[in-house]
């Protein structure tokens, strides 16, 4: 893969209009990329889908806004050091396009969780759990079998490249209409659903109603296909993935000691284990020092959180040029985050460990991702029965209650129920709570 294809500013969905729309704003292809995501509806909705812990009640932990604001500000730092490297190492004669590579990261890096339905992970679960096991089993002859692969394992990722590249009802060709780089920057996983047995994971890129599309950017960019409907990453993608990899663990770290799940000892102790005792000694000096100086104790946390995310920065862009040929051929099968330095990365696995015990099984995330699985896969079957079954009174007042942005009457099975799923995985968490009481009669309108 070549960096002169790579980085292209031709946006999808209005590739007609690409050379009348290159000096008429003062921000680059790519920042208009992060601007017009950063003003989107989806975008704002996130404030109010779980990342973690339920949402805010008396002390602030992260949502799923927050936590891509602060992956997009880590993939910013990852783009430009990885810039600056290529540009010292003569490995790309385009200078302009490489000077980009940040804003493209950090675009990326917000869009990356759009897919993610309400309730975090549990949602993805439900929404598949209804065409595995549940009354959706019975509709699986309505499909072809690279369909059913699609709902029966629904895919945040898959539905973030859905969301920024469909046209909705009423809405422009190319949905986002985002430059080809800044999309493909955010496909980890580039294979569609009947794949993911070859390559022995369950996460994949794009649906079945996505993948022309798909194969579309793939062939403008370059990126190559490495065996049978398996595509090489788009080099970006394993920033952004790192940038991810970084805030989520260090930053659910943090979010725990304010929960009083972690104590302050040990947090701090997770944190400082970063760092090599000898070799790092300035920089544990330097911490000792600020904290003489900073007696609030979350203030502290926060400015070794703030240290280890920059370590962790350097660390993966060391990753990035040291493995360059493997990743720009497409033969680099890690993550930037498991081939850092092995100090490092132990403190990593200690936190990831520390994570499963103490955080993702505590009860107040049990609890919600409980609930989150009730309710969606409630919300699944009563419109998806109702969308294909229009026509009685139930159905006609519960698909009312949809907007017109959702295409209800496609002509194909296959369309209508991908409308519902737009519509449930674009809930937020409050309003996917408060349709499922109303559904069930606990909660009616007007009556208090």
């Amino acid at each position: 893969m070549e960096w002169n294809s790579l980085l292209s500013a031709k946006r999808f969905g209005q590739e007609d209009q690409f050379s009348s729309v290159q000096q008429i704003d003062i921000r680059s292809q790519f920042q208009r990329d992060y601007d017009r995501l950063i003003f989107s509806s989806p975008f704002r909705r996130l404030q109010n889908k779980t990342q973690v812990f339920p949402l805010p009640g008396s002390i602030f932990v992260h949502n799923r806004l927050t936590h891509s604001l602060e992956v997009s500000s880590v993939g910013r730092s990852l783009g430009n050091a990885l810039a600056d490297k290529l540009i010292q190492l003569n490995l790309s004669d385009d200078l302009s396009s490489i000077k980009e590579i940040g804003s493209i990261v950090a675009g990326a890096c917000l869009a990356h969780d759009l897919g993610n339905p309400p309730f975090g992970h549990s949602g993805e679960e439900a929404l598949s759990y209804y065409f595995t096991h549940d009354e959706g089993k019975k509709l699986e002859s309505k499909f072809t079998r690279e369909q059913w692969a699609d709902l029966c394992n629904f895919e945040g990722n898959a539905n973030a490249f859905r969301l920024l590249t469909h046209a909705f009802n009423g809405r422009r060709k190319g949905g986002f209409a985002l430059t080809y780089s800044s999309i493909a920057a955010i496909i980890k996983y580039p294979w569609e659903s009947n794949k993911i047995e070859v390559v022995g994971k369950r996460k994949y890129g794009f649906f079945q109603a996505e993948r022309e599309d798909y194969l579309k950017i793939a062939k403008e960019l370059g990126i190559p296909e490495l065996s049978d409907g398996i595509f090489a990453r788009h080099p970006l993608v394993y920033l952004v993935e790192a940038a991810d990899d970084i805030c989520y663990q260090i930053m659910d770290i943090e979010d725990a000691h304010k929960l009083k799940i972690l104590s302050t000892d040990e947090t701090k102790k997770l944190l400082l284990s970063f760092y090599h005792p000898e070799k790092d000694k300035a920089t544990f000096d330097k911490i000792d020092e600020t904290c003489k100086e900073v007696t609030d104790i979350n203030e502290q946390i926060a400015y070794m959180r703030a240290g280890v995310i920059g370590k962790l920065v350097s660390e993966c862009v060391a990753v990035f040029v040291n493995n360059y040929e493997l990743i720009m051929s497409g033969e680099f099968k890690s993550t930037l985050i498991k081939e850092i330095n092995e100090d490092a990365l132990q403190a990593y696995k200690t936190c990831t460990k520390i994570a499963v015990s103490k955080i993702y099984n505590h009860r107040s995330v049990l609890e919600i991702e409980l609930a989150g699985y009730k309710i969606l896969g409630t919300l699944l079957q009563e419109f998806v029965t109702a969308v294909l079954e229009p026509d009685n009174f139930y159905s006609k007042n519960l698909l009312s209650l949809i907007p017109e942005q959702y295409d209800i009457e496609s002509d194909t099975d296959y369309g209508k129920i991908m409308s519902i799923l737009d519509f449930v995985s674009g809930m937020t968490d409050v309003f996917a709570l408060d349709l499922y009481r109303t559904i069930k009669g606990i909660k009616l309108p007007g009556i208090n």
